[in-house]
């Protein structure tokens, strides 16, 4: 592949915003989304936040003003998506998104993680009828269309190749396990990816045949275990192939969320039981919280593949090991 255009500081500047500008765009038109101001912070105790994988430890402080009540930067607005779409009165077919930043200081900084996180949050109401894989499918294929949208929006304006394939393929964890016997999951993932250039991996979360997952879940809000016809799971993550950086490459974590059942089934699997007594899942069990589906799309990610970027410094601000600074420096690589 001839190799694309590179930008410069400024040039990158002004590409992710035309980027975030059209993408957020379409992405409201083609999933009927209202934009809403989030939080950054939440109390610490009222279940809302993020927990990931249940190891990695948010930001927290103490508010003098409340009488030193613990807040807590989130890590994800997942649960708390789906409390505004039932405070604020929303329909089916109607949902919301928003500019969601966090500070994940857990993670492992590389040249696609960062301790910032900025993705765009959403979250849909669904219909009674809507709660299967079929739904699931067709709201990716909605999301896809508006990423290869973008991707063709940037490559006019900037002379880069699309490199997309019209349409993104279907695969469950159990079915890529069988097929990649000898493979990790990650190897799996490149492997598919490759494969098929796009690729919506479905049932991340729940246990394969050898009793490990795929990747780790939260239990409280995609759903990973509801039996589906091709595996349990009604979530999953898009990949992409990057071939700047020569590997699979995840654009969004999503899925239809968990009802009173799949919830109380996550959370016995996890032996986090006790989170039933916080006022998010006290609602969700009593009837208080409306079906929804929702996820998060990576802002960072989407401008590194669009704009081929090597590094996600090269399109947002952080901090990195001078090490790091330095190699980059002298593969000359401009980090934001």
């Amino acid at each position: 592949m001839p190799r694309p255009p590179q930008l410069d500081l400024r040039q990158t500047e002004r590409a992710i915003r035309v980027i975030k500008e059209f993408f957020q765009t379409h992405l409201a038109e083609a999933l009927n989304l209202l934009r809403v101001s989030a939080p950054l912070f939440v109390p610490a105790d009222t279940g809302l936040n993020d927990n990931l994988n249940g190891v990695e430890l948010p930001v927290s402080f103490a508010i003098k003003g409340l009488g030193g009540m613990r807040a807590e930067i989130v890590q994800s607005l997942a649960k708390w998506k789906r409390m505004a779409l039932a405070d604020y009165g929303f329909a089916p077919g109607e949902g919301l998104y928003t500019d969601m930043n966090a500070i994940r200081p857990d993670e492992v900084l590389d040249a696609i993680h960062s301790i910032y996180v900025d993705q765009w949050d959403w979250e849909r109401v669904m219909a009674p009828d809507e709660r299967n894989l079929d739904f699931l499918c067709d709201i990716v294929e909605r999301i896809y269309g508006v990423i290869r949208q973008t991707e063709q929006h940037v490559a006019d304006r900037y002379g880069f190749d699309p490199i997309l394939p019209e349409a993104i393929q279907f695969v469950h964890t159990v079915e890529l396990a069988e097929r990649y016997p000898d493979l990790s999951p990650r190897e799996r993932e490149d492997a598919i990816a490759r494969e098929c250039g796009a690729v919506f991996i479905i049932g991340i979360g729940a246990d394969l045949p050898d009793g490990k997952p795929h990747d780790g879940r939260a239990p409280d809000y995609d759903d990973w275990t509801t039996p589906t016809p091709r595996g349990p799971g009604l979530n999953g993550d898009i990949f992409v192939w990057n071939p700047v950086l020569g590997r699979s490459f995840e654009l969004s974590s999503m899925g239809i969320r968990v009802n009173a059942e799949s919830l109380k089934r996550q959370l016995a699997i996890r032996a986090a039981e006790n989170r039933l007594e916080l006022p998010f899942h006290r609602r969700l069990l009593a009837g208080e919280l409306p079906q929804t589906i929702g996820g998060g799309l990576g802002q960072s990610r989407l401008c590194m593949f669009f704009l081929r970027k090597r590094h996600i410094g090269e399109v947002q601000c952080s901090i990195w090991p001078e090490e790091m600074k330095a190699q980059l420096s002298r593969e000359g690589i401009c980090l934001l």
